[in-house]
């Protein structure tokens, strides 16, 4: 069983087709990459997935669970970053991934632990008591992967999850998801606009345009069929004709921002 299956799946938002009849799967355990330019359906893709919005036509399994009967269990199964800020800068560290497992209903015996466990995998012991508004950008992305893995998902689902680090913070975020996956054993399907990233740390990588899906493959046979020497980057460019973003470092402030432009962007 996979740990993701999309067949025939179409999203409207009025006369605007997000995503339009996208089959693709993902393997249990596997790194799965989800490119594409800004407003390819990306974001809407993910939103299916983690049970927020519902698909017009075809089917979303998680798991081999219908997203839309089962979408209580197929939530207890997720972790999820989305685009849009998930820390609450008011509060510390602790009190965040606290709030995130009670709201994963991970048991209250269980719920101390969890959280002390979630904290130690980011690293982010030492600052478990500081407000998150104090927090670097690389920082506010490590505790948003402690909140997404407190109840130990069998799915991580990011979405650009690095947008706006400088290559330090990145690596340092992808250091602990790469540790994590096999520690646990979990899936991880991923948005990003670095293809170095996805190239470096993606099994498969699917590409959309216009909300369809472009091309599909290892970077490694996508970047041969571009032929000697091409990167991920010329494929990129290849199949959708768009340019990639570059974004610069930041906080908690810049980090809403930026997620606010990707948000409006799609």
């Amino acid at each position: 069983m996979n740990a993701v299956e999309l067949w025939s799946v179409t999203k409207r938002f009025g006369d605007h087709v997000a995503v339009d009849a996208l089959s693709l799967q993902v393997p249990r355990g596997a790194c799965f990459g989800l490119l594409g330019p800004n407003g390819a359906g990306k974001t809407t893709t993910l939103r299916m997935l983690t049970t927020l919005i519902p698909p017009d036509e075809g089917t979303v399994e998680i798991f081999g669970l219908d997203v839309r009967t089962h979408a209580m269990t197929v939530r207890r199964a997720l972790g999820y970053v989305p685009q849009q800020l998930s820390v609450e800068g008011a509060l510390t560290a602790r009190e965040n991934v606290d709030w995130f497992a009670r709201l994963y209903d991970v048991p209250r015996r269980e719920r101390r632990g969890r959280v002390e466990e979630a904290l130690a995998l980011v690293d982010l012991e030492d600052a478990a008591d500081r407000l998150a508004s104090t927090f670097s950008g690389g920082m506010v992305r490590r505790l948003e992967l402690a909140q997404a893995l407190v109840n130990r998902p069998a799915l991580l689902i990011l979405d650009e999850p690095t947008v706006g680090l400088d290559p330090v913070a990145r690596d340092s975020v992808w250091e602990r998801v790469v540790r994590m996956q096999e520690q646990y054993g979990m899936t991880v399907l991923l948005t990003t606009h670095y293809m170095e990233e996805a190239d470096a740390l993606c099994d498969t990588v699917a590409l959309m345009h216009h909300g369809e899906l472009a091309a599909t493959g290892t970077p490694a046979e996508l970047r041969a069929a571009q032929g000697e020497g091409a990167s991920l980057e010329d494929v990129f460019r290849a199949v959708t004709g768009a340019q990639l973003e570059d974004e610069s470092k930041g906080g908690l402030r810049n980090v809403a921002n930026i997620r606010r432009t990707a948000r409006r962007l799609g």
